[in-house]
């Protein structure tokens, strides 16, 4: 059982790169911002409460944040697992679609998009104390400014997202340098940092994240 955080910068690729991962891997991908924008689309209190900070840019409160991650380390395996992921598990067990699933071992995580904040990741590793677990590596996808830049711009042209304006873009990545970045030195120092070549094609990066995961989860 390993926790592993996927860092980068906006338009680094996080999201993608650890759908990718966590299907190979069979992980359970958390992704704090998916979660925030599923509340804020079902109009739920919290949603209600976080839609207008996301669509300044701005950063979600800490407590919000640590808030979702302890409600989901809370669930058991089976309320973590998608429809996908409840399929191939009852076809291994020879279950049928009304059987009751068999908990399984506390499984590994990916976490995507959080922490923000070095003070999320100090609520992180006394949440990990209470829950028995431990963080592993921060697996960081490093791409140069511009190329962050062009990627959301890119992605702003298709995408739905109200945080995907040209003003929005800006502060997002203002938020990033000031806030974000940080928790990058507050990891290098633990020795949990990994720095990986997020530039070039998604595949090109998915290469190099996949070795890296691949000792991890061996060693």
């Amino acid at each position: 059982m390993k926790n592993i955080i996927l860092f980068g910068a906006p338009g680094a690729g996080k999201g993608t790169q650890a759908t990718l991962l966590a299907e190979k891997f069979d992980l359970i991908h958390l992704s704090t911002g998916e979660m925030l924008r599923n509340e804020v689309a079902q109009g739920t209190p919290l949603g209600l409460r976080v839609k207008d900070i996301m669509n300044r840019g701005d950063l979600v409160g800490d407590d919000i944040v640590v808030g979702l991650i302890a409600k989901a380390l809370d669930s058991g395996r089976n309320e973590l697992l998608d429809e996908w992921d409840q399929l191939r598990l009852r076809r291994a067990c020879g279950l049928g679609p009304d059987d009751p699933l068999p908990e399984k071992p506390q499984p590994s995580i990916i976490y995507d998009g959080f922490p923000r904040t070095v003070q999320q990741c100090q609520m992180l590793e006394f949440l990990f104390q209470k829950k028995q677990r431990k963080l592993d590596a921060v697996i960081s996808i490093d791409v140069p400014q511009e190329e962050l830049v062009r990627r959301i711009h890119e992605r702003a042209m298709v995408s739905n997202r109200s945080d995907d304006t040209e003003e929005v873009i800006r502060h997002r990545l203002e938020e990033y340098e000031a806030k974000t970045r940080p928790v990058l030195d507050y990891y290098k120092v633990s020795g949990r940092l990994i720095s990986v070549d997020g530039s070039g094609e998604i595949s090109e990066t998915n290469t190099r994240l996949c070795q890296v995961l691949q000792y991890m989860l061996t060693r």
